[in-house]
């Protein structure tokens, strides 16, 4: 029997989205090429997307995006790579098994991670257990970081079983997380809380639909039962946000959904988060909270994109406070929701191992 406190040829590897390696212009178009080169987010044939992002985005983009990042860059750099490495090492002070961390684009990358977990075993890695820190499945999020791990097996050469963590918007030990890291806020007055959520192009959910016929064809689509579901964003991010306020019994009319970040002229999912902001504002809505739960780390996205310009845009709509939710981050109950999905992950393993064992 296998001790899963002591499995010495197992690993942990946590992949999050990834940062320049500085605010600087030319780190920041590097990333970005990088970034919108994936097929599985900006899904246009190869050429057409090359043309787009390296004759169109990039040379725009840059040095407008390495502002942004020097607005958020902290002394120890940027802030989604300094919360994901502590996250990693308070996971590993609670397992004994080797944990890593890496992004899908940029440092440390994917390929890194895994062969870290490999010297960490001994050379005698046998399996990996990877866990993408999002939520909700998309194409351009989790299904792009298992095509990521499987490319790095094949130039690595490992042979390695590998066991991709599932979407966890539902997982109880996750909403109680998301909602105790919510929970001082709203015990404090507050008019309304905005869910929001970063946004996809409408036909990504049509692509991943395996169904073919259900998202965005079926009236009311997010409420009536199909297997679509595992698979569709929006049917996923408006499940979390019902979870997490019936757990805290905010009333409806006080919490609402939106999506933010768009890029280009696609029809992108709805209510777009800059106009409901104003729409609250000019509402009368003078408090409001914002969380952003489709991400479990602080990144541009959160902390400049709606902690600074939609706090300007909300303020200068009329209203008087508005206070960034901080995302789940390293808190306590968010690390202990990683060990329970891990450490039932070596249960699993200890069976199949002892399963495939032969009998004497």
């Amino acid at each position: 029997m296998i001790d899963i406190q002591t499995q010495k040829n197992v690993g942990v590897l946590l992949v999050n989205l990834g940062s320049p390696e500085s605010p600087d212009p030319v780190a920041v178009g590097r990333y970005l090429g990088e970034f919108l080169m994936d097929e599985h987010v900006i899904d246009l044939p190869r050429p057409v997307r090359q043309l787009l992002v390296r004759g169109m985005i990039v040379p725009f983009r840059s040095r407008r995006s390495a502002r942004a990042y020097r607005s958020i860059w902290r002394d120890d750099g940027s802030p989604l790579i300094v919360i994901s490495r502590k996250l990693t090492g308070q996971l590993q002070r609670e397992l004994e098994v080797p944990v890593e961390v890496a992004m899908r684009y940029g440092q440390p990358s994917i390929e890194e991670g895994l062969k870290k977990l490999h010297t960490r075993c001994g050379s005698d890695l046998r399996d990996v257990f990877v866990v993408p820190l999002y939520p909700h499945y998309a194409m351009s999020t989790v299904r792009s970081i298992e095509v990521a791990v499987e490319e790095a097996l094949l130039r690595t050469e490992m042979q390695v079983n590998v066991t991709v963590k599932e979407t966890f918007y539902q997982d109880t030990s996750y909403i109680h997380a998301l909602a105790e890291s919510i929970h001082p806020y709203v015990e404090e007055p507050f008019d309304h809380i905005l869910f929001s959520y970063h946004g996809l192009p409408e036909r990504h959910l049509k692509k991943t639909d395996p169904t073919g016929a259900h998202c965005l064809r079926v009236e009311n689509c997010c409420n009536v039962a199909s297997s679509a579901h595992r698979y569709c964003y929006r049917h996923q991010v408006f499940d979390t946000t019902n979870q997490v306020t019936k757990t805290l019994n905010i009333p409806d009319e006080k919490w609402s959904n939106a999506f933010q970040s768009r890029l280009g002229p696609d029809s992108w999912l709805k209510p777009f988060a800059a106009e409901r902001v104003e729409g609250l504002a000019a509402a009368g809505v003078s408090k409001l909270l914002v969380v952003c739960p489709a991400f479990v780390s602080d990144c541009l996205e959160t902390l400049e994109e709606v902690g600074i310009g939609m706090k300007r845009m909300f303020l200068d709509a009329g209203g008087r406070s508005f206070q960034l939710i901080p995302c789940l981050n390293d808190h306590a109950h968010w690390i202990e929701a990683l060990r329970g999905w891990c450490v039932g992950w070596q249960r699993d393993v200890e069976q199949r191992r002892t399963a495939d064992e032969p009998v004497a």
